[in-house]
Parts: C-alpha cells; structure tokens; sequence
C-alpha cells in the first residue's frame, strides 16, 4: 500500500503538471484566436469596402457598356453606318479613340464637341460608301475624318508654351495611327491651371481650356458657364471601358485575395478551436480528483490495516501473558495436590496405627475416638480441598484450551486478514487497469463525438448555404413577379392614358384617334386635298397649343434622380447581401458556441447532480430542437433512483429544489462570478440534503463569496460568519454580527 500510494503520489503530481501546462496552452490558443478573430472582422471590413467598389466599377461598366452597345448620344446616321454590316465596320468614331484623363475630360470634350460624332475612314473610298449608304437609306448625314489626308499634314505641335497651362496632347492617350488627327484638332490647346493663364495668352492664337470645363478661350472670343451633369461622359467612352474593365480584373483580384486571406483566418479560428483542450483539461482535472481519492482511499486502507495490526499484536500479548500466568497457577495448583496427598497417605498410617491401639488399648479409646474425629473432620476438610483444587484445575484446563483456541482464531482471522489485503491490492490493480482501459475507451468516443459534430455542422453548413440560395431564388422570382406586376399595371396606365387622349383628341380637338389610324395611305392625293389637309393639320396643332421649353430640363433631372436612386439601390443591395452573409456568419459563431456551452452545462449538471443525489440518480439536459439552435427549448430530465417521473412536478420539493440547484451551480461553473446571492435556497431541504447543499456551498467558496439568507440551523452552523438583524426599539433595526471563524480560533487556542 505505501508503495501504491508513491506510485499514485508521483502520478499526481504528473497530472497537475501536465494540467497546468493545458492550462497554459489554452490561454494562449485563446488569445490567438481572438487575434486573429480581429484581424479577420478588419479583413471582412475591407473585403466588403473592396466588394462595394467592385460593384461600383462593374455598374459603371455595365453602364458605360450599354451606352456604347446602344450608342446613346449620337444620331440616326451614326447608329445605322454602326450597325450596318455591309460598311467598313471598322472605322472608329472619333470619341471612342480618345482616352482623357478624368480631371480633364470635361475641359476636352468642350473643344471636340463639334467632332465626336464623326467617323474616322482610312481612305475617301470608304467615307463615299457611307455617304452613298445613307443616301440609299435616307438615315441623314454623317462626317468623316480622312486619315490618309491627316498623314500627308506636318506634325501639328503647339505653338511656343504658355505660363500656367499645360498642352491638352499631354493629358490624352491615343493610338500611334491617329496621332496626326489628335495633333489637328489638339495641337494648339491648352489647359489652364488658373485664370492667370488667360492674362498671359492674348495674340498667340491658342485655345485655352479651364480644366473643369468652366471656359474656352480663343483668340477673339471666350466661352463659359456652368459645367453640365454629363459633359465628360461621351468622350473616350470605348477607351474607359477598357480602363474600367482592366481596373475591375485588378479589383477583382483585390477581392478575391482578401477571400483567401479570409478563407485562411476563418481555418486558423477553426484550427485554434481544435487546439484548445477543454476537454483534456476536464478529463485531466477530473483524474486529479480520482487520484486524490484513490491516494485517500489507500491512506486510509493502509491506516485501518496498521490498526489491526496493532490491536492484533496488543491482543496476542494479552493472551500469552494470561496464558503463562494459567500456566504457573496450574504449577502451583499441582504441588498443593502433592502436599495435600502425602497429608492424607500420612493421616492414613496414622488412622491404622489408631485402630492397632484401639484394640489393645481402651483406656486411649476416647482419645484415639476424639483424635478419630478430628482427623475425619480435617480429612474431610482436606477432601473437599481436594474436590476444589480438582474442580479448579478442571476450570483451569477449559479456560486454558479457550485460550488456546482464540489464540488459533487469531493466527486464523491474521491470516485472512493477509490474504484479503492481497486480494484487494489485486483487485484495485484490476480496476485501475479497468479505469485506465475505460479512459481510453472514453478518448475514442469522445474523439467519434467531435467528428460526428464536425459532419453535423458541416452538413448544417451546407444545409443553410442551400436554404440561403433558395431565399436567393425566391427573392428573384418574387422581384420578377413584382416587375411583372409594375408592368401589367403600367399597361393598364397607358390603356387608361390612351383613352384618356383619345377622349381628350375627341372633346377638345374634334379628332377621332382610331380614324387617323386606320385612313389609307395613298400616294395619289390630289395637291388641294393635300393644302387643305395641311391647313386643318396646322390648325389642329395651333389648338393643341404651344411646345413646352422645359420638358428638356424636367427630363435631364427626372434622368438625374432615377441614377442617383439607381445607384443608391444598388448599393442597398449590395449592403444587404453584405449584411445577410454577417448574419449567417453570426449564426454559425453562435451556434457553435451555444453547443459548446450547452455541452458544458450538462456534463456539470449531470456531476453536481450525482453529487446532490446519489452516483445511482440520473439527470440530463436535452434540446427539445436540435435542428434549430437559436430557437430550440432545453428540457430538464431529473430521474431520482427508485423514480421515474414523466415531469418535474411529480418529484417532491425537495427534489425540485436541489435539481434546481444542481442546474444553477451547473451554469456557475462555466465562469465562475466573484459573489452569489441565495434567498432561503434551503428551506425545502430536510437535514440529510441541507448537509449536502452546505457541503457544496463550502467547496465553491474557495472561488467565490456566498451570502445566503436562510432559516435552517445547519446552514447557519456551516457558515463562517453569521449577521442577524434584530429589533431592540420599535422601529429602528440593528446588524448584530457573529464572527464563527474568531471562535475557531479561541478554541484551539
């Protein structure tokens, strides 16, 4: 036992060891998860800023594309030559050749106005088959720019320089081919910095651009004003889209980079949260605590067996002296009897020389009759000496064969109590190789456990990403049923707008829509007829009254509200799918941790309930949803042995009580608070369970600072310090404290 206890003394303090290097270890796998949890919401941050301004760009790609696919901004003749195979599709147009930085694009477009809209052809050739297209067609005129013509002219280079300007040929960028065209129409520009730039340039003859587009100065004349919301967008709308679409790549790898680096984080939490060794420690600590009892169960087992020892050793004296001294009696016992027999061999010779004299002698008859009777009574007398001393040796040999029976007993009861001892030493060898196999046994589960979890979440996972594409798909199909719906009732408008024209043309003009619709086209109409049906067209339109002059106006801002709110619903959108991938990321955080919590807070309830009850008493904590963590119900199960209730009403109050307090003092253990308030906890308790409460009570407090307002006298005999509030006068109440720890310390002293 001495050994077993080294043995369990050297493997605790292994134990606490390699606990308190979890210990550490924990903490540092914690801190590094919150490091890096940090890094990770600042990487999220700036993938969502990166997100918003990929959006941005795709939107003004998606618009500059559409602008230049449906080439909004330019003529009839223009789009048809654009469209038409049959022409040089090739030929650019000269704002799609012309790239200009932003800050200056205003400023540039200003002087090219007059000839964006014009095409530039290699040869007159292919400017004539244009010209002879729209003819064809009668789709209007369009312009060309002849660039064998342009190759012919000298270099077009600015004409000395001027202070505080900058040649407008430095802030384009143009292919080497068109170089020569940029130089005619952009070699004697330049850009302002200031406005001193137009106090140096007075006969030069250059143009001169403020940068913003406020003014254009030529030699004699000068132009400004206000700069409009889309001057600078139609200029090198092909070269900016370029520019956008090499700038969304870019962004686009920005973001995707960000979601590796996130990707990365994301697995070192996850990583971290493998690290850390809640479990190992909970397992380690609880084999501390069976240590420590093992190590008190041996403590003691080798105490009680000393025990026996020495009370067997002490009996055994006992019985050996008892015995010699039987032994020494009997000596003596024996040599009386000796004494006591030659006495009577002697009386008897003396009885028969007594009977010789009697016959010869009757003068000495009294006498020898008197001598006769005293020697008969003193043989009788000495008989029943005799019969004493035998039956006193009788006594003495029974006593003598009980005593060497105990002593048999004792060899016997010693020698059981050996082989007992050595049948328990193997059966507690028997059980911690049990205990050991067990532990091992419960490593393997518990790792199952977590891999099963793992696959749970991870299922989970994948569950909530389909759900959350089928949100996705619901949503679309609702907006397309929305858009539908804004369409139908759209139609409707029009349907009741048109009959309200209708009806306002046949009231107020005197004019049936639907007879204007159907009258037959004839090209045979006579000239009167014709002059008489301009005069009633030019009289219907003087009723229809004059053109309104701000409709141009009102459409440019009703144009400006729709992109403003274009774009603000786009980034609203973009916002919420930000918003909505957070949220699911939230949910994912929570749940698992609320799991892990959960898991926590039944292995300690489970303990402290046994603790509470009895190891045969049974308690568990389940999730009335599993499937649905955030908002799942938690079912208490309470089975005392001997019971099975179906709810908690069926156990009496007492039991209720302390189920109650198994599951409060479950939750405290997962972060312990500095003080507890208790209110009467134990009035439902009888003595037994009060004992128990009061024992936890005491081994929580090396942590924490219990104040208990209680009745019971055996909580307050457990407590450290007692206050009672008493009233001496009405009215007025007074603390009286009791200090029991001073006490202690008095009586000991």
């Amino acid at each position: 036992l001495e050994n077993e206890k080294k043995e369990k003394e050297l493997e605790l303090s292994d134990k606490k060891e390699a606990f308190e290097q979890l210990k550490k270890h924990n903490e540092f796998t914690k801190e590094q998860i919150l490091e890096t949890q940090a890094v990770l919401e600042k990487l999220r941050g700036d993938l969502a800023e990166e997100n918003r301004m990929l959006d941005s760009k795709q939107n003004e790609h998606d618009l500059l594309k559409s602008l230049i696919d449906k080439m909004e901004g330019y003529p009839e003749s223009v789009k048809f030559l654009h469209n038409n195979q049959s022409w040089n599709y090739t030929a650019p147009i000269l704002s799609d050749i012309i790239y200009v930085k932003e800050e200056y694009r205003a400023a540039v477009e200003n002087v090219l106005e007059p000839y964006l809209n014009y095409y530039v052809v290699d040869t007159m050739a292919d400017g004539m088959t244009a010209v002879q297209l729209l003819d064809a067609n009668k789709k209007g005129k369009a312009n060309f720019f002849l660039l064998d013509q342009l190759n012919t002219l000298q270099n077009y280079a600015p004409k000395g320089e001027i202070d505080h300007a900058i040649p407008a040929m430095d802030v384009i960028e143009i292919d080497e081919k068109y170089r020569h065209l940029a130089g005619y129409l952009l070699g004697n520009v330049f850009i302002a910095e200031n406005d001193e730039a137009l106090q140096n340039n007075s006969n030069n003859g250059a143009i001169i651009l403020e940068k913003t587009g406020k003014y254009v100065k030529g030699k004699y004349a000068l132009s400004g004003g206000s700069v409009g919301l889309f001057e600078g967008k139609k200029i090198g709308r092909a070269k900016n889209l370029e520019k956008l679409a090499e700038k969304i790549a870019v962004q686009q790898v920005k973001v995707n980079e960000l979601k590796v680096v996130i990707s990365q984080k994301s697995n070192e939490v996850i990583a971290f949260n493998q690290q850390l060794k809640e479990n190992t420690i909970q397992q380690t600590q609880q084999s501390i605590n069976e240590l420590i009892n093992a190590t008190f169960v041996i403590q003691n087992k080798l105490e009680n067996t000393l025990h026996q020892q020495n009370v067997s050793e002490n009996r055994l004296e006992e019985m050996r002296g008892q015995l010699e001294d039987n032994r020494e009696a009997i000596s003596d016992t024996r040599d009386l009897l000796g004494d006591l027999l030659e006495q009577v061999a002697a009386h008897d010779e003396k009885m028969k020389m007594a009977g010789a004299e009697f016959i010869k002698t009757e003068q000495e008859f009294n006498e020898v009759n008197r001598l006769y009777n005293d020697n008969n009574i003193q043989l009788t007398r000495q008989q029943s000496k005799v019969n004493s001393l035998n039956q006193e040796l009788e006594f003495k040999s029974r006593q003598f064969k009980d005593l060497n029976a105990q002593i048999e007993n004792s060899h016997v009861q010693l020698k059981e109590s050996s082989e007992n001892i050595s049948t328990t030493s193997a059966e507690l060898k028997e059980l911690e190789t049990a205990v050991i196999t067990l532990m091992k046994d419960k490593d393997a589960e518990e790792k199952k456990l977590n891999e099963a979890d793992q696959a749970y979440y991870n299922l989970r996972n994948h569950l909530n990403d389909k759900e959350s594409e089928l949100r996705h798909k619901q949503k679309s199909k609702e907006q397309t049923d929305q858009l539908l719906n804004e369409i139908k009732d759209k139609l409707n408008d029009l349907k009741l707008h048109l009959a309200g024209m209708k009806e306002r043309l046949s009231v107020e003009f005197k004019v049936d829509l639907d007879v204007i619709l159907d009258e037959e086209r004839t090209t045979e109409t006579p000239l009167e007829d014709l002059q008489e049906k301009s005069d009633r067209m030019k009289k219907r339109l003087e009723n229809m009254g004059e053109i309104n002059p701000t409709a141009i106006e009102a459409y440019t801002e009703m144009k400006k509200r729709f992109d403003f709110i274009k774009e603000q619903k786009g980034d609203l959108v973009t916002a919420k799918e930000s918003l909505m991938q957070t949220i699911q990321e939230v949910e994912t955080s929570a749940n698992q941790k609320f799991l892990t919590t959960f898991n926590q807070v039944r292995d300690n309830f489970q303990n402290v309930f046994k603790a509470l009850f009895t190891d045969d008493d049974t308690a568990d904590m389940v999730l009335s949803d599993p499937d649905n963590l955030a908002e799942t119900g938690i079912d208490i199960v309470a089975k005392p042995k001997g019971k099975r209730p179906t709810s908690i009403t069926q156990l009496s109050g007492g039991e209720k009580t302390l189920t109650a307090t198994a599951l409060l003092f479950a939750i405290y253990l997962i972060k312990p608070a500095p003080f507890c308030i208790l209110d009467e906890v134990d009035a439902p308790l009888d003595d037994a369970n009060v004992g128990k409460f009061t024992q936890m009570i005491r081994k929580f407090s090396k942590e924490s600072q219990f104040i208990i307002v209680t009745h019971n006298k055996m909580t307050m005999a457990s407590v450290d310090v007692i206050y009672g509030v008493t009233m001496q006068e009405p009215g007025v109440s007074k603390l009286v404290p009791v200090d029991f720890r001073g006490l202690d310390h008095q009586f000991v002293n």
